[in-house]
């Protein structure tokens, strides 16, 4: 990010371009509103975020967000055991809408349900609320590598847990619906996985309570607002794994996420796997 000094004028410290851009993230203030604050011109605030939001995607993202690898998955998978008593689960997966100003292509195809244009966030996060997946579909070939493990008979591999909106997978499970007539074993089974899931809406509502620009439209061009979603994602995992202070009245309350997604519940395939955690959940 650091620019030359050039014969007609000096450039603005990296210190100051980063403050900036984190300035911008965390208020989605105008630029108007923020070069007033530093002291500098709407065209040099936009380059300070755009220069930010690069260098993060570039160098930081790959190695604060990436995929899992067998050993973490494991680490992972122990994690969720001892805490939650979820054998072989690896994290949880939601998704919310970020609001965004209509884009001046194909903007229909950002227009939501509910009546505005958003862009839609989809995160995977571990047992500590890190995400570890952001956008990209995971099940493409389950979770890799596979280690399966036998439980009351039935060989489970690494999964996530996904909400009602999600379909059935052998990587990804999802409650029994509740249709007024579910047995106490799939009750049980609701409650345990539902209080391991609400690790992600928790991080969700951290990230989004850290950084406002997720939270308020975004009038930035589409390019930019989705480097800057991600660029948020990894500054979450940043501040929560240094330990830094989260206030509660940061967070607020966020939309039901709808999401669209292609595949379809495979349920004789699957429902075996949820059938054997949930006779596992209840022992």
């Amino acid at each position: 990010m650091e620019k030359q000094n050039t014969n007609f004028r000096a450039s603005l410290p990296v210190r100051k371009r980063v403050a900036i851009a984190l300035w911008k993230l965390a208020t989605n203030s105008e630029y108007r509103s923020i070069g007033h604050l530093f002291g500098v011109s709407n065209s040099s605030v936009c380059r300070c975020v755009q220069d930010f939001c690069k260098a993060v995607c570039t160098l930081l993202a790959p190695e604060i967000v990436h995929f899992l690898d067998r050993e973490k998955l494991k680490d992972m998978a122990d994690y969720f055991e001892n805490g939650w008593g979820l054998t072989q689960c690896v994290g949880a997966i939601d998704g919310s809408h970020i609001p965004i100003i209509a884009p001046l292509e194909y903007h229909t195809d950002y227009f939501n349900s509910k009546g505005w244009h958003s862009i839609i966030l989809q995160g995977v996060v571990d047992g500590k609320g890190l995400f570890w997946n952001v956008n990209d579909w995971v099940g493409q070939g389950g979770l890799y590598p596979v280690c399966t493990k036998n439980i009351c008979g039935v060989n489970v591999g690494y999964y996530v847990l996904g909400d009602s909106a999600y379909p059935l997978q052998n990587w990804l499970l999802k409650p029994f619906p509740d249709n007024g007539r579910l047995t106490p074993e799939q009750q049980t089974y609701n409650k345990k996985t539902s209080r391991a899931r609400v690790l992600v809406e928790n991080a969700f509502g951290r990230l989004k309570g850290r950084w406002r620009c997720l939270m308020k439209r975004n009038d930035s061009d589409i390019k930019l607002a989705k480097s800057m979603v991600l660029t948020c994602c990894v500054l979450h995992n940043l501040c929560e794994s240094h330990g830094e202070d989260f206030h509660q009245d940061w967070n607020t309350s966020s939309e039901e996420p709808v999401l669209v997604i292609a595949a379809q519940d495979m349920e004789e395939e699957c429902s075996e796997i949820r059938q054997a955690l949930m006779r596992h959940l209840n022992v």
